[in-house]
This record gives C-alpha cells, structure tokens and sequence, in this order.
C-alpha cells in the first residue's frame, strides 16, 4: 500500500510544489547518457519528475508506481504521453527489455519487507536485457539521518496556486533496528485540514545490499557517493550477468 503523500489525490496533487528540488536526478541523468540507454525502466517513478526528464532527451521510459494518485499526476504533465504508465511494481512487469532500471531517493529504502526487496530485484533483473544495469540509492546506515528528522528541522509553509497556504512537517515516532518509520504532517490554511502521511524506511547496509544483488545474479559494477549528500548514500551500479 502506497504512503498517503504517494497515494492520496490531494496529496500527491502536491508533491511536486512541497519537494521542489530535485538535483538529486542529475546523477541519474548522466548515468543513463553515460551508458547510452535508450530504454528505461524507472522504478517508483512517483509524480513522473525522472521519467519525463529522460523522455525529454528522447529516451524510451517505462514508469511504474503502485500509488495510483501519483501515476495519474505524472501521466496529466506535459509530455506525459510519451512514458508508459503502469501502476503496479516491480514484482509483476510486463515483458520488458529495458538498458536500464532505476530506483532513485527513497524508493529501495521504501521496500522494506525483505522478501519483496528481493522479489523487486529479481523483477529488475527479468525487466534487464543481458548486460544491463541497475541504479539505485540506500542511505548508508553510519550517517543516522533519521536524527534530524524532526519538526524543527523540517518545518515549512508553502504557498501552493489554488489551494493556498500549507504548512508541513516530520516527526520521528520509531526507530526499531533497520528500519525507521516517520509521519509527515500538513496542515491546510484554506480549510483547516489536517492530513498525515506514514512511513517506514529500511536502512541496509553496503554488504547487506551487495550480497542481495550478487545471489539475484547481478555483478556489482561500482558503488559511488551520492553528490548531493557526500558520505551519507551509497548509490549502486549492478549490471545484468
């Protein structure tokens, strides 16, 4: 089941304007121009912010998001037309052939049941042509973002165009081992309403990832820093044996 911000109309209609940054993408870009891939299949695509950006550049993209209220905000945008839409997972794909698979910001953190990380992972793997490449990022664990996830931190009013102001924010309610779980907040001034949204992120470390990828039959290529958030991600390149 998707996270209301992911699968509720009114918050996923938001989304966009409450996590405007996405510089984290540029990574991602340039690894699908590095490694020449004409089609993609991007894993959690959300709002669609990654997929349409590929598309843009002519790539052939395939999007699959389990929350229906996002895949309808990304297939409404310009250019929506030009992605394959799928509401669904990994776990489930059509036939597909695709150069590369990508699972960018929390997406892989999100999949925190074991056996349905590695049922994603075998479905990336089926979803690759020999000799394909799948990317994704994992918070190293030893950075302990979680402890700055806190009102504090995070709050924030937005002026959204026809809704009006919104107010946000995240707490930490559990940490329990590997995983961690949050709500986000937020707080409509036009009428009032209070909307949250749970989630629960699994932190994997380095050898705990390498090991799932290389018993699904993946090579890990290299594992890199993420640039936006030196010594805190690792970002993962497995290639399709």
């Amino acid at each position: 089941m998707a996270d209301a911000c992911f699968g509720h109309p009114r918050l996923a209609a938001l989304y966009d304007r409450l996590d405007p940054d996405r510089g984290d993408l540029d990574a991602y870009v340039r690894i699908a121009g590095e490694s020449g891939a004409r089609q993609v299949l991007d894993i959690g695509c959300g709002t669609g912010v990654f997929a349409l950006l590929l598309a843009e550049r002519g790539i052939e993209v395939v999007g699959v998001d389990p929350a229906r209220a996002s895949v309808d905000v990304a297939r409404g945008k310009p250019g929506g037309e030009r992605v394959r839409w799928i509401c669904g997972d990994a776990t489930a794909l059509p036939p597909l052939r695709v150069d590369l698979a990508t699972m960018t910001a929390n997406v892989a953190q999100q999949i925190a049941d074991p056996r349905t990380w590695r049922e994603t992972l075998r479905g990336a793997y089926e979803a690759l042509r020999p000799g394909g490449h799948l990317v994704f990022e994992t918070r190293n664990p030893a950075a302990r973002a979680w402890e700055e996830w806190n009102r504090e931190a995070s709050y924030g009013v937005t002026e959204v165009p026809g809704v009006g102001e919104v107010e946000s924010w995240v707490e930490l309610p559990e940490v329990s081992g590997p995983l961690v779980s949050f709500r986000w907040t937020y707080v409509f001034g036009a009428d009032g309403r209070v909307m949250t949204s749970d989630s629960t992120l699994r932190f994997r470390g380095r050898r705990e990832v390498e090991a799932d990828l290389v018993a699904l039959g993946y090579a890990v290529e290299d594992v890199r820093d993420a640039p936006d958030r030196p010594g805190r991600e690792f970002v993962f390149v497995a290639r399709r044996s």
